[in-house]
This record gives C-alpha cells, structure tokens and sequence, in this order.
C-alpha cells in the first residue's frame, strides 16, 4: 500500500523496512548494523560488482567496516529479490534502465545492453545497482505557495531551476499534493492535477499506484514520455494544473506551449544554476521569447536541499522573494 500519512519517517526506518528486504542476507546486517544518525543522512545505496558497497550521504560517502565487496552472485540474488523473482515482469522496466520497488524508491540498473532494430530492449548481466531512497517531505511547498497562486484553481506558470540534488522534484511533489488538496489557509481550494511522471521519480508508482503523497485530485500518467504525457492530460483528464519535471528537449518546450495555452497552468522543474542559464538552452529558448513562464523558484544547497535562493517575477525579471530560506 502506498504510504498515505503525512508524518515524516526517518530515512534510517525508511531503508531498514523497505530496502534491505532487496539485499542479499549478509550485506542487510552490515548495513543494519550502521549507525542510525548515518543511516538518516544516506540518499543512494551503491552496489558495483566485486567493489566495496558505498552508501552515499550528504556531501561524501558512507564505507561499512569491514567493506563489503558485492559479488556476481550478490548481483544475481539482488535483481531477483528486486524482480520479486519475474524479470519477465519488468522487461520494460529493464529497457528503461531502473526498476521501481514497493515505496517508490528506484533502482538504477547497468549491465550489458541488448539492442533489437537498434533500440535498447533490455539490460542483461547486470553489473551494477544504484538505488535511491525516495523520501517525502511534507510541507517542502510551504514558503513558496503564496507566491506562485494566480487564482482559485489557477497556479502561475512556475519553473523550478537548480543543480541536480537540490531538491526541485521534492518541491514539484509537495506543490502537487497542496493544490490537489487544497490550502485553506490560502483560499485555494482543491484542483485537479495531471502528472506526467516519465521517470516514476514523483509520484514513484509501484505497479501502477503511487507511494507518495500526490493529492486526492490528482491523476498521475506514470512512465510515459513528458511530452506526450502532458498532451494526453490535457485531452483526457481536464486538468487545472499539469506538473512535470526536468524538461530540456524541444518537444517538451513544444508540449508545454501547448498545455500552456489549453488555460491550464503548469509547473515543471529544469537542472540549472539561473533563469538565465537556462533560457539559453536551445531547445527551451522558445518558452521565454514568448515570455510563457511567469515564475521562477531558484533553489541550492545553502542549508540544504530545498533552500530557496530567489523566487523572480519572470515576465518583469524582478526578484519577489530573495532568499537563501528553507
């Protein structure tokens, strides 16, 4: 079932409830055995065949003692508790490069790629895991939501712009969840709200049904390309709110156009360090000579991911909000 509570965990219970159960027996006690206030700052599990385990946590590495060298046979033991023992299961999972476990967390994969006419059909020999533990933090949105709310039911075109790890889909989701519910405190009463999830990082669906809190409005179109999922939204599920995160191609620049001018608002998230950075990627520079994006939320890592450096009124350039704040 999908963790519908709003209370905070810890990431210590976080990876002892729902990833050690992935791990073969041996590596689930070394890191069982780690301190918890490490364990609460661990935000990848890193396993490389016959290389020592890292866990990765803040800004360096967590190394259990003594190291742990990861085995073929460890390998092979992992995919089949992470496949639940059917990879058939998961070929289109395996073709995308990461599976998705029960709570969201996902689970990069590499190995030796197979192609069919030229196309990635899926990863055999797998070699390596990267597994990130997908962790909520309820009221992430809380200093940002008066300033990105035009209306009832209507957001302002937001764009939410950092380096990777610092917190823009943490943000994404927790404005999901707010607005689909409704803030009362804002006079903001509840919308409907389409995601377009194409890498299962948002709403982390787990055979179809989110882990994450999203919001009871919300529809979530999960795995499936942001710039086709943003149209199908639009056309089959009458949302007032379309979220999407880390664009950078054209035809997601194309899509959100479109979503844009169908009178739904739109927030989505792109990797960068300023507005300015990214209105000069090419395949986005459309979006701003139309002057479409209305908001802007900047985020770093001052105190954290999460912190937000500036919120700018995009269509004057003026800074509404400067911080750095969490």
């Amino acid at each position: 079932m999908p963790n519908q509570g709003l209370k905070k965990r810890s990431v210590a219970n976080i990876i002892i409830d729902e990833i050690l159960p992935h791990l073969p027996s041996g590596l689930r006690g070394i890191i069982s055995d780690l301190p918890k206030e490490q364990l609460n700052e661990v935000y990848e599990i890193r396993l490389r065949t016959w290389k020592p385990v890292m866990l990765m946590a803040g800004d360096g590495e967590v190394h259990p003692h003594p190291p742990y060298i990861f085995t073929d046979k460890d390998a092979l033991v992992t995919l089949q508790l992470i496949a639940g023992g059917s990879l058939y299961a998961f070929e289109d999972d395996l073709c995308q490069g990461y599976i998705t476990i029960r709570g969201g967390h996902r689970v990069g994969l590499v190995g030796r790629v197979v192609l069919s006419n030229g196309r990635i059909s899926t990863l055999k020999d797998i070699s390596g895991f990267c597994i990130r533990i997908a962790c909520e933090v309820p009221g992430a949105a809380d200093k940002v939501m008066g300033h990105i709310i035009k209306s009832p039911r209507r957001l302002y075109h937001t764009l939410i712009i950092s380096p990777p790890r610092c917190g823009k889909t943490t943000l994404l989701r927790d404005i999901a969840r707010q607005v689909s519910d409704g803030i009362p405190s804002l006079g903001f009463p509840g919308a409907r709200v389409g995601i377009a999830d194409e890498r299962s990082e948002i709403g982390a669906c787990y055979i179809g049904i989110p882990q994450t809190a999203c919001g009871i409005r919300t529809d979530i179109l999960d795995a499936c390309p942001k710039a086709e999922g943003m149209i199908m939204l639009v056309r089959s599920m009458s949302p007032d709110i379309v979220i999407t995160d880390e664009i950078g191609r054209t035809e997601d620049a194309l899509a959100i156009r479109e979503v844009m001018c169908a009178g739904v608002s739109l927030v989505t998230t792109a990797h960068g360090e300023s507005l300015g950075e990214v209105a000069r990627r090419p395949a986005l520079e459309c979006l701003f000579q139309g002057d479409m994006f209305e908001r802007a939320i900047i985020l770093s890592q001052t105190y954290g991911p999460g912190t937000v450096e500036e919120i700018l009124d995009v269509t004057t350039g003026k800074s509404i909000i400067k911080g750095p704040f969490r």
